[in-house]
């Protein structure tokens, strides 16, 4: 009986199986041996050699390493920010009485805006062109700091828009996933923490904090994730050509070896997934070795 259990919830499960081994397993198998091939020709279906050339050829590509650079900054500055200004604006929500899910729909609706048309408005806000500096550049005359090409100026002025845009798309998502958190702490132990006179910020490290900490994890982890494979928003400010603005990502440059002015070159796109892969796995693996120490499940 349980055999013929076992074959039943095998067969529940064959399409999902076929579904993910022809279009997630097969195609990192195929990455994967692209990578080693090689001087291979997309046309002819040749190569040389097996090898790590395409990785080291990668590696030290001027473009591969300003995309690095370039993924990095983004990373570490608007992941932490994120969820930091996300968990600050869900505090006060939670903290309302009245009008709460008006301001919880109000902060939701960038999330579902279109991402090209958010990045349109943000260029249009921060661009300096012939006729108008831009409502940014209008702000900062007001104060007496002169205009800024935040666009095509300055790398610091051009990343400054990135990971601002960056935090703004996110916000959304984070905000809904931890004021469900907070709403669904216990409040019998913060009517305990009260009657014991624990102060605000005893509470918020030493309750909310800890009931949170699984949603908080997971947005972390996300984030990385979704940050370190980010290219339309890039492409949204600063057009296609990333190379020339030095602001192309990682994932920017594995599409522009397989489709971009310099496509054609399936093994070194490859090799560049490759290694946004082991990162993303890398930095997975140690955020999954520290949760088991920091996060609470309930």
């Amino acid at each position: 009986m349980s055999n013929k259990n076992n074959l039943k919830g095998w067969l529940y499960l064959l399409p999902a199986l076929v579904f993910i081994g022809i279009f997630m397993v097969y195609p990192l198998i195929d990455v994967f041996v692209y990578s080693f091939e090689e001087g291979y020709n997309f046309a002819s279906q040749t190569y040389n050699g097996v090898g790590l050339f395409n990785y080291s050829y990668v590696l030290h590509d001027p473009y591969f390493i300003q995309a690095l650079k370039n993924t990095f900054i983004l990373v570490i500055i608007t992941v932490p920010l994120s969820t930091g200004i996300a968990l600050l604006i869900s505090l006060a929500l939670n903290s309302l009485n009245r009008f709460k899910d008006l301001f919880q729909t109000i902060f939701f609706l960038p999330y579902v805006t279109n991402t090209l048309a958010v990045g349109l408005v943000f260029m249009i806000l921060f661009k300096k062109s012939a006729y108008s500096d831009g409502l940014i550049n209008l702000l900062l005359n007001s104060v007496g700091i002169s205009s800024i090409d935040f666009i095509e100026g300055p790398y610091w002025a051009k990343m400054f828009v990135l990971c601002f845009y960056t935090i703004w798309v996110v916000l959304p998502f984070k905000i809904l996933i931890l004021t469900s958190a907070l709403a669904s702490v216990n409040k019998d132990f913060y009517k305990v923490a009260k009657v014991d006179g624990t102060s605000r910020i005893r509470t918020f490290f030493r309750i909310t904090l800890p009931m949170i900490s699984p949603s908080l994890f997971y947005l972390i982890i996300t984030g990385f994730i979704g940050a370190f494979k980010a290219y339309s928003d890039v492409v949204a400010l600063f057009g296609t050509d990333l190379n020339s603005a030095g602001m192309n990502t990682i994932v920017g440059y594995v599409y522009d070896m397989l489709y971009g002015n310099s496509g054609g070159y399936p093994s070194f796109a490859s090799a560049a997934a490759l290694i946004l892969f082991a990162i993303v796995l890398t930095i997975t693996v140690i955020n999954l070795i520290v949760s088991r120490r920091k996060v609470y499940y309930q």
